[in-house]
């Protein structure tokens, strides 16, 4: 499971504008989101672990840890503000000391009983920064320096801060704050010249120098192809270097070798890749690598570790040793000038030996553990793991199996004796699991001795339970923010006594000279402040809100001190004339959060009629309703349920409307609906699934009586309810009928008379009238279900000639046609089939009527 820790630069350099106009804050939160999108692409991401820490206070500084979980990494990743100094070295060790804190708990670094490079924890650590100057209260730090003392137990036991599989990347931006002219440069990013550079190589990383966005997205990309699961290994060269070979590939004698002059090859400090088990997902291996002392029951504390282990290789050509059922480990080299030059010798079947100083117990230089040997394709070079001194003990087990049948003889045993006085107590364990593996019998006694004494013992269970408990108080501490300072510490330098602070007068002194009292120079004891000089306030002067401080002279220091002070801390929420930014930029997750708003607000005044409906806020909505007793989609809000005498949008403002709807003859008695308990579902939601709620509901009129309405709506175009031309009345007559719906009683009425002379009803009104109508219709055809009765009586009232009838049934038809209303449809098309009938008679009439003229 890979970590991920972003070290973010919060001082207040990171508040410099780009040429963009953004700050260097913003485009380090934009790296850190563009990294996490590259990095999803890779399916092994899915573990990964991702950490937060800024550069303030320790524990304080870290927003992300081992508890908390991508979404608030990501909310206190958005929040991150600028301010403060460039404490980069304390930032880096708290990070360092973040990573380090379970793994005393969890024994993975195994101190004192040999490295394992299949326990580990990949980690990587990459700090976005500036690249300024290092500050601190101390000043300007020209070097970079990590606190050498950490709250974390068991930190003496590694010279370093950092462990072998965690390296350090860094972001430095360089950034312009003007556009440059000059063409972008394509190619590799360098590596920037500020302090964190050293730092970034000692861990086995680097720096990227960014000038331009460009180049940031390359330095991203590279960075996500550095989340491999490795450790980091020093390995330097012992002995004199190989003799050269030809291009032929044997080796060239007569071409001189250079062995004192360095060469690249010579050290490197590379990565080898540890690849988790295909099954299981996670590494496992049989051996370690070995520690660089002997462990002696004598020694009274174990000796600190370097982070990276040295690892020494020998030049000379060997050939690779293995046997049968003998497990071993396999690890691939990063690619460096080591990997290269090896690859270039074109020797796939010779392998060169590695050590670790001081390892052995008589031999300085200690005994081989393993080789270095390049593929058989030559695409790589793999470190091979074998049990320590395998040289000795690998012609011993094949003697054992091929020659003593699994029977050792007593010259074997002896011979296996001294190889085990050679060999470190650590490598015991493993040495009797391979030999179990193997079918072998047992040759090494059950009592083994790990080789440390019991106070060395000891220490490492009292640190492993120091570091739960400092785990525990770091945890707890993390998301949390630092106290702030409310006021200026007094320290008493006069040697002893009360201090002045504490006394009363002094308090009340302070009172008076900062303005909240008057100032009364007979109650000063001037014996009790000897060797103060208090300035006296100037009444002349009045109180400024904001003054710069530059401006003030130095007898009116003391007078400001406290509205500096407050408009520094913003100890006060609201000053007289204060223009604060930060009132009014609210971040978008909290721009609708108006509850937390309301709560800040005073109590309401009771209403005055309190029968009067509660009106509801509208913040966010203006047309915000009652959701009472309704259900609602997820896709969409709509407004459902009892709304009574509430104006509904799209309805003319005109109060003449009303009147004419009044005086008109064409009433409609079920123009008072109550429909309770109904959904209004959105057009997204009802185009998909309107079938299907069509049928389910399926307690609609039936389409007898549907078929009536239309007769009847078809005949009262026949008896006359057109509005004639050159007639000032409306000739009908009433219709009166039922229909049964969700069995219940609804009456329909049609009123039909005559309207006098008087009541004429112009264009204008018709035109009101029908725009109303054709509102109301857009509406009921959206209703769900199938009570199509209200839409029938709107065509009913509609006003004008038949063509503008025919018009408002079309318009329906597309309604319909819209929410998939389709058995309405089919009773629409039969009104307008009976319409366009209707307006061929009236045209056969016509003509036969002038022509008997």
């Amino acid at each position: 499971m890979p970590i991920l820790l972003f070290l973010i630069d919060t001082s207040a350099s990171m508040n410099q504008r780009t040429d963009l106009g953004t700050s260097y804050l913003d485009i380090a939160k934009g790296a850190v989101e563009l990294f996490l999108k590259l990095r999803a692409r890779d399916p092994a991401s899915r573990g990964d672990r991702y950490m937060l820490v800024t550069y303030d206070e320790h524990p304080y500084c870290i927003k992300a840890g081992w508890k908390e979980n991508h979404a608030t990494f990501m909310s206190e990743l958005k929040n991150l503000q600028a301010s403060g100094l460039t404490t980069l070295g304390q930032a880096l060790r708290s990070s360092f000391d973040l990573l380090n804190l379970n793994r005393l708990i969890s024994g993975i670094d195994n101190y004192g009983q040999g490295r394992n490079p299949f326990f580990l924890e990949p980690s990587i650590l990459i700090t976005i920064t500036d690249g300024n100057k290092l500050t601190s209260t101390a000043g300007v730090q020209e070097e970079l320096h990590l606190p050498l003392n950490s709250p974390l137990p068991g930190s003496e036991l590694t010279k370093e801060p950092f462990r072998w599989d965690q390296r350090l990347f860094a972001l430095v931006l360089r950034l312009p704050g003007l556009a440059s002219t000059e063409p972008e440069q394509l190619g590799s990013v360098p590596t920037d010249e500020s302090a964190i550079t050293q730092m970034c190589e000692v861990t086995g990383g680097r720096s990227y120098c960014v000038r331009t966005q460009r180049m940031l997205n390359q330095c991203l990309e590279s960075l996500v192809q550095k989340v491999q699961s490795g450790v980091v290994i020093n390995f330097e060269k012992t002995g004199p270097d190989p003799p050269p070979i030809g291009e032929d590939g044997l080796m060239d004698s007569s071409r001189p070798s250079n062995s004192f002059a360095a060469q690249p090859w010579h050290s490197c400090h590379k990565l080898i890749y540890v690849r988790p088990n295909s099954k299981t997902g996670v590494p496992v291996g049989h051996w370690p690598i070995p520690e660089s002392f002997w462990p002696d029951q004598n020694l009274p504390s174990l000796p600190p570790r370097t982070s990276h282990p040295v690892v020494r290789f020998s030049c000379v050509d060997c050939e690779p040793m293995v046997i049968d059922k003998l497990p071993f480990d396999k690890y691939e080299l990063e690619p460096s000038p080591l990997t290269q030059y090896i690859l270039e010798r074109k020797s796939p079947h010779t392998c060169w030996q590695v050590f670790v100083t001081s390892s052995g117990k008589y031999n300085e230089l200690g005994y081989p553990f393993g080789y270095l040997k390049a593929s058989t394709t030559l695409t790589c070079v793999n470190l091979f793991v074998m049990p320590y001194n395998y040289p000795v003990l690998l012609p011993l087990l094949d003697d054992l199996f091929k020659v003593h049948k699994l029977k050792p003889n007593l010259k074997w045993r002896q011979a296996f004796d001294i190889y085990l006085k050679t060999l470190p107590p650590y490598y015991l364990l493993p040495l009797k699991k391979a030999l179990r593996m193997m079918g072998a019998p047992n040759l090494i006694s059950d009592n083994l001795d790990c080789g440390l004494s019991y106070s060395v013992i000891s220490y490492l269970k009292k640190l492993s339970q120091q570091t739960k408990l400092e785990s525990e108080r770091i945890l707890a501490s993390v998301g949390k923010k630092p106290p702030q300072e409310i006021g200026i510490k007094v320290k008493n330098h006069s040697g002893g006594g009360v201090f002045l602070t504490h006394s009363k007068n002094f308090r009340k002194l302070l009172k008076e000279i900062i303005g909240e009292t008057s100032l009364r120079l007979t109650e000063m004891n001037t014996k009790e402040f000897a060797g103060f000089q208090v300035g006296l306030l100037n009444k002349d002067l009045k109180p400024q809100t904001y003054r710069n401080a530059y401006d003030i002279s130095r007898r009116g220091l003391l007078d400001q001190l406290t509205r500096m002070r407050s408009n520094l801390l913003k100890t006060h929420k609201f000053i007289v004339g204060q223009d604060e930014d930060s009132l009014h930029s609210v971040p978008v997750a909290q721009m609708g959060n108006y509850q937390e708003y309301l709560k800040t607000l005073a109590s309401p005044l009771r209403e005055i009629d309190p029968d009067q409906p509660k009106r509801l806020h509208t913040f966010g909505n203006p047309f915000k309703q009652d959701k009472k007793g309704m259900m609602i989609d997820e896709t969409d809000e709509f407004v459902a349920g009892p709304q009574n005498k509430v104006k509904r949008p799209g309805e003319p403002n005109n109060p003449l409307s009303s009147k004419r709807r009044r005086n008109a003859t064409i009433t409609h008695d079920v123009y008072e609906e109550k429909m309770e308990n109904v959904q209004i579902l959105s057009d997204g939601f009802l185009s998909k699934s309107a079938p299907e709620l069509m049928n389910m509901v399926g307690d609609g009129i039936p389409n007898n009586q549907l078929d009536s309405l239309s007769e009847d709506f078809i005949s009262l175009r026949k008896d006359g309810l057109i509005h004639k031309p050159g007639s000032n009345a409306v000739i009908g007559e009433n219709k009166n009928f039922s229909v049964s719906a969700d069995d219940q009683k609804v009456s329909i009425t049609s009123t039909l008379g005559t309207v006098p002379n008087t009541l004429q009803i112009t264009p204008a009104m018709a035109q009101g009238i029908n725009a109303d109508i054709k509102h109301q219709l857009m509406k009921e055809v959206r209703k769900f279900g199938r009570k199509y009765e209200r839409i029938f009586l709107l065509l009913e009232g509609v006003q004008g000639p038949l063509a503008v009838k025919k018009q408002f049934v079309e318009f329906t038809i597309k309604e319909a046609a819209r929410f998939k209303r389709r058995v309405l449809i089919q009773h629409l098309e039969k009104v307008l089939e009976k319409i366009d009938s209707y307006h061929l008679l009236n045209n056969v009439n016509h003509i036969n009527s002038r022509s008997s003229c």
